[in-house]
């Protein structure tokens, strides 16, 4: 039986299409899970109607970069003014407590908060695997996001350079090689689905240049691209990153990637901040995706992005929240207004417009991503759109640019409704797929259990 649902009379719709299209008092019908047809006078025996002629409707937003399970480490007094390394040293101390519920909680509340801000697919990077913790931590993200409806990519990282070989992390976290492949291997097969319109799918994401070494980062690629999936882990974060790089590799992260064959269209870096002009070019000819992370970078006092450099040598970019921990949310719809902000404080003219950073959000994210079936509203793509109502007394005078709006007005509330892959996930305030007061009771008790630990 065909599921049909129909977003009717939409006061805009804001496609990011090829050509910008902004439709006004249109409808879009989606079929078992993709858009069929979006004009006038729709056919709606059989659909659910949602009614949008108060509303302004977008393309689900696609997060690029994410830490789950930091949702429990948010607002910590002793870390509030740290920059990335003291602030990692002190999380390390939760990390190694963390356990497969744990995950599972801490996942469904940050995934929750996306859903509920217009978020439609999310990629994590997670990299905390304690020792006998057992390896099924990410197999509960995946059962988070299928409860929740969620379009998911998990990140399977890892740490191979423990304190004991000169890396950050603590040795309780730290796997091999062998242990870390076979990992991704059973994943890969378990859950990867390069089909389109896909709800879930693995990327191999080593961590870092200071928590791995050159061995994993050569071994993940060659697995990667003969099991054809992509490799992400954050680069060019900090200039301690760089220091460090200098010092152990005796070349510059980028450099270093490169060696290890960590660059090209299947490849994508979170954060990219410390990038010289050369080392831009050199994405741009390689094809090699950045995850902007406006607010992480901003409260770790890691630097500024050069994304409108990025933009105009053809950088593919995309918009992430990065974790929680140093985000202290999962809004990507705020993450658009502080990226708007910040680079026009940076950047002046050559800034992004609103309408461009939301692009970054939609189109740019699924392009980094790998996928061309999401991040636009169109005929033939995935049925994933979020709607914002309007016809508000605080928004009057504020609507002349729909495009824009989120960029420029920005918008601090929950969304009306969110569509996933044609279903609606989040509506009035509800989420539809889970029982929120259970998932709080018991995330509370996950929280209280491994604070309890730390001294």
């Amino acid at each position: 039986m065909v599921t049909k649902l129909l977003v009717k009379d939409a006061k805009a719709v804001i496609t990011c299409d090829e050509k910008n299209s902004i439709l006004f008092g249109k409808s879009i019908l989606i079929e078992d899970g993709k858009i069929v047809a979006i004009g006038d006078n729709l056919d709606t025996e059989g659909a659910e109607v949602l009614e949008a002629k108060d509303m302004f409707v977008y393309p689900g937003l696609v997060n690029t970069h994410h830490h789950l399970l930091q949702a429990f480490s948010r607002n910590i007094p002793a870390i509030q003014s740290s920059e990335l390394f003291d602030w990692l040293l002190y999380l390390y101390n939760v990390w190694t407590n963390v356990n497969p519920e744990y995950i599972y909680y801490s996942s469904m509340v940050a995934m929750s908060e996306f859903v509920k801000f217009g978020g439609t697919t999310l990629f994590d990077h997670h990299f905390a695997f304690p020792r006998g913790a057992g390896k099924n931590i990410i197999d509960r993200q995946f059962d988070a996001a299928q409860e929740l409806g969620l379009r998911f990519h998990a990140g399977r990282s890892c740490f191979t350079r423990g304190k004991k070989e000169g890396g950050l992390p603590p040795n309780e976290l730290v796997e091999t090689t062998e242990e870390f492949l076979e990992d991704c291997q059973r994943l890969i097969e378990k859950y990867h689905d390069p089909k389109e319109f896909s709800m879930q799918q693995v990327v191999v994401a080593p961590c870092s240049p200071f928590s791995v070494d050159t061995e994993v980062m050569v071994e993940s690629a060659k697995l990667a691209r003969e099991k054809k999936v992509r490799l992400h882990t954050h680069l060019a974060e900090t200039m301690d990153e760089e220091r460090y790089c200098l010092e152990v590799y005796g070349r510059k992260p980028l450099a270093w990637a490169e060696e290890c064959g960590w660059v090209g269209p299947d490849v994508w870096y979170a954060h990219g901040i410390h990038f010289t002009d050369e080392e831009v070019d050199v994405l741009a000819k390689t094809g090699t995706g950045v995850a902007h992370c406006p607010v992480s970078n901003m409260k770790l006092s890691s630097g500024i992005c050069k994304v409108p450099q990025m933009l105009e040598k053809g950088v593919p970019v995309g918009l992430a929240v990065d974790g929680n921990g140093s985000n202290d949310a999962s809004n990507l719809l705020n993450e658009i207004r502080i990226a708007y902000l910040l680079h026009r404080l940076n950047s002046s003219n050559a800034a992004p417009t609103g309408y461009e950073i939301l692009k970054l959000a939609t189109v740019g994210s699924a392009k980094v991503l790998g996928r061309n079936d999401i991040g636009s509203i169109a005929v033939g793509k995935a049925g994933d759109l979020f709607a914002i109502n309007v016809e508000k007394l605080e928004l009057v005078g504020a609507l002349m640019d729909p495009a824009s709006f989120l960029g420029t007005i920005g918008y601090t509330y929950p969304v009306d409704f969110t569509v996933i892959n044609g279903k609606v996930v989040f509506k009035d305030g509800v989420l539809t797929g889970i029982d929120e007061a259970k998932i709080k009771e018991q995330a509370e008790k996950e929280v209280a259990k491994v604070y309890s630990k730390i001294k």
